[in-house]
């Protein structure tokens, strides 16, 4: 009977070669430079938690459809990371640092049952990233470049094919453009929210305008 590492999928007929050369960069790139990326690849996910408390803080003052899909973010990389877990499970696509002879990982290489594609962490990145575009074009397009940096450096260290990232990006993408928009839907539960106890947490919103024309205002709220 062939044993289970024989029966799961090799990708490395579909970009063996870039990998390959990726990891020959990083076999040869400074150490201070394989240390930088090797932490930012293992903790830099962090960060992305940091762009959604930046961006609830943000949604305070905004209307209620931003506090929404503020609120929803966490929910949307959490589906996208099951929607990634199903790939997984379906194509059993084997790490390349145990498929590719002479290769080497900057981190301990994921042993079978761990598989390679898509690549987790890029989905969450990129879900994260996508679904704060909606609620701040700014910080969506800040953690947008970090979550091109977090997927590249999974192939950086070793434990990824180019493949594995591109598809755990799109994953996230998608599952943020779908879900993302129809949060919004639920401003008017912010709204019953924000009039409750939970004002301090959601703040006052949106200020109406008071006045006409160029006298107009932002009414103040108590």
């Amino acid at each position: 009977m062939p044993s289970r590492v024989l029966a799961v999928y090799d990708g490395s007929g579909i970009d063996g070669d870039l990998y390959t050369r990726v990891n020959r960069w990083a076999q040869s790139a400074p150490h201070w430079l394989d240390e930088l990326i090797k932490v930012w690849s293992a903790f830099g996910l962090g960060l992305f938690a940091v762009f959604m408390v930046l961006a609830w803080w943000r949604a305070r003052g905004a209307d209620s459809a931003v506090m929404a899909r503020v609120l929803a973010s966490p929910v949307v990389v959490v589906v996208a990371y099951g929607v990634n877990s199903v790939f997984k499970g379906a194509v059993e696509e084997i790490r390349p640092c145990a498929q590719i002879h002479g290769s080497v990982a900057l981190e301990t290489c994921p042993g079978t049952g761990d598989w390679s594609f898509p690549s987790n962490h890029s989905v969450i990145a990129f879900a994260a990233a996508a679904s704060l575009w909606f609620v701040d074009r700014r910080l969506g397009r800040v953690a947008g470049l970090f979550a091109v940096l977090m997927a590249a450096s999974r192939v950086w260290v070793g434990v990824h094919y180019p493949h594995d990232v591109a598809a755990g990006a799109l994953v996230g993408l998608l599952v943020a453009v779908v879900l993302t928009p129809l949060a919004g839907r639920c401003g008017p539960l912010v709204d019953r929210m924000r009039a409750g106890a939970l004002r301090p947490l959601l703040g006052a919103g949106e200020l109406p305008l008071v006045g006409h024309g160029h006298s107009a205002y932002r009414a103040q709220r108590y």
